[in-house]
Order: structure tokens, then C-alpha cells, then sequence
């Protein structure tokens, strides 16, 4: 997310619940030091009418009309922000379309750069509807996408990293050049995870296989060497980007999730090798926006 002569916007969405507030000073947060402007957008409807707690007065009363506690819950967001980040650009937007399509919506302007969400924490049957929004903007929108859990904190006296999955596919292609432009702004770490997992598992589904390839080590120096050719260019092209790299075996859900802190941004594309089209994310970036604990980032 870098900044330009004229505004541009981190795209952020709040529901009136704790988690759109974290979601919401995190993005201030990232925009202030970026050089960029937040624009907050609420939609009209139930999810958008619960109080923000200690910012108070966002519900709905019996003599509202449309869209009026979301346009109060925006006034509340927009103050609470200017008296955070007072040199911060700050623009509301209303919609009465859908959470996902009103977010859709700003995304596509050319100015945006990034949509922000918070994550409700939920699981099961719940998370399949609350966490939807995410995972819909995650599958459709064409600027980076990035949820934050539920009780999202920084891990005391940790320095935040950039964490990246890669695995070769077209959109792990773009999540690697958002992690290097993001850790070499932040002069961070970044840590590109190449997960591999043991061939003979496979065998009975992918037919024959050669002996050779059965062997850990020559699967692991395999991946090695692929991960490696990934990096490449991007090392060349920001040289003082400090790469490390963990070649693991494990799933890469499991890789992730284990290699990052509560501090870290995780950064997966929507969809690795072997994706089915019909699904709106990868199991991978699915299952680590439920599991992370830190801001995870997903490209297309």
C-alpha cells in the first residue's frame, strides 16, 4: 500500500462491532503512516446498527429512517478517527446495498488501494454467514483484501514480520509482490513458507508416481529450489528487502499459522495449485483467515 501525489484510499468496513473497530483503527493506522486516506463505509442494514460500545449512540431507534443509524454509526466511526489521527484524509460512504456489494463497490474506484475487514471471531455454522462478507471480497475484489480476527492485539516486545505462502500459482505470484513492497516500506522481515507433504499419500489418487520422487529429501530439496526461483527476480528487483525461508513439511495451513505471531501479516493468495473454480476461496487462504491471529492479506 503506497502512497501518491493525490489521495488514495484504504477501503474499510464497519458493522458497529468491536471488530470493524479494530479493523478501522488498524487501517487508520497503516494509511497514516502511508500517506494514504481511509474511507469508511457502512451498509444499511441489521448488521450495521449495533453500537460500537464505548463510541455509543450507533443504534437503531423506532423512529429512524432508512439508513439512519448506519449514517449515525459513520458519523461515530469518522469523529472517533479524526480525534485518533487528526492529519488523517477521512471520507464516509453509505450504501443500501449488501455489506460485500457495498464494499464491491468502493474497491472498485481507482483510487482504492486495500479493503479492510474485521473478523467476528465466530465458528461453524455462524462464521459461514458472518465471515461470508470477507470471504466474498477476498474472492471478487481487485485490490488486496485484509481481515483482522476478532480480538486483534499486537504481540508485546515481538517485531511484526511479513508472512507469505508461496506455491507457484498465479495469485501466490501476486501475494509475494505485495509482501516484498509491504516488508520493504515497513523494513520489516519478510518470511516466504513453502509447505510440502509426503508424495505416498497421493499415490492411490494421482496414479503412478516415480520411486525417486517418494524419498523426503528429494521432495523437500524440490521445494527448496522451486521456492527459490520464486524469489528470484523480486530479491533482485528490492535488494534490501531481508527474505528468510522455511521450506516445511507440513500442510500449508499448518506452516503458516505455526511460523506467525498475533504481530505478523499473513499474506496467501486466493487460490494455490489445484483450486476448485466453483469455490470462492482456496481451502488454504479459507482455513488461515479462520485460524490466523494476526491481519491476514489476500490477493487474486
Amino acid at each position: 500500500m503506497n502512497g501518491a501525489a493525490t489521495t488514495r484510499w484504504v477501503i474499510v468496513g464497519v458493522d458497529g462491532t468491536d471488530s470493524s473497530r479494530h479493523a478501522l483503527e488498524w487501517s487508520a493506522h497503516q494509511a497514516s503512516l502511508r500517506g494514504l486516506g481511509v474511507s469508511i463505509v457502512a451498509a444499511a442494514s441489521p448488521l450495521a446498527t449495533e453500537s460500537f460500545g464505548i463510541w455509543g449512540g450507533a443504534e437503531e431507534r423506532s423512529d429512524d429512517g432508512p439508513g439512519a443509524g448506519a449514517q449515525r454509526l459513520l458519523d461515530h466511526a469518522r469523529d472517533w478517527t479524526a480525534r485518533l489521527f487528526p492529519e488523517l484524509s477521512v471520507r464516509t460512504r453509505l450504501s443500501f446495498s449488501r455489506p460485500a456489494e457495498a464494499l464491491l463497490t468502493e474497491a472498485a474506484d481507482p483510487g482504492a488501494v486495500a479493503v479492510v475487514v474485521g473478523s467476528r471471531g465466530l465458528s461453524g455454522i455462524a462464521a459461514a454467514f458472518v465471515g461470508s462478507v470477507g470471504i466474498e471480497l477476498a474472492a471478487r475484489a481487485p485490490v488486496p483484501v485484509i481481515v483482522l480476527p476478532k480480538d486483534h492485539a499486537s504481540a508485546h516486545g515481538v517485531r511484526s514480520r511479513v508472512i507469505v505462502g508461496v506455491d507457484g500459482s498465479e495469485p501466490s505470484r501476486r501475494a509475494l509482490e505485495f509482501a516484498f513492497s509491504q516488508a520493504e516500506f515497513a523494513d520489516t522481515d519478510l518470511v516466504a513458507v513453502s509447505a510440502w507433504q509426503p508424495l505416498v499419500a497421493f499415490a492411490a489418487a494421482t496414479g503412478p508416481i516415480p520411486p525417486e520422487l517418494f524419498d523426503d529429501a528429494t521432495a523437500a530439496e524440490a521445494a527448496r529450489h522451486a521456492l527459490d526461483e520464486e524469489l528470484t527476480d523480486l530479491r533482485l528487483l528490492r535488494p534490501d528487502v531481508r527474505v528468510h525461508t522455511r521450506v516445511v513439511r507440513a500442510h500449508p495451513v499448518v506452516a503458516l499459522l505455526e511460523e506467525a505471531t498475533p504481530a505478523d501479516l499473513i499474506v496467501v493468495g486466493s487460490r494455490g495449485r489445484g483450486g476448485f473454480r466453483g469455490l470462492l476461496l482456496g481451502s488454504v487462504s479459507h482455513s488461515v483467515l479462520h485460524g490466523a491471529r494476526g491481519p491476514v492479506a489476500i490477493l487474486r
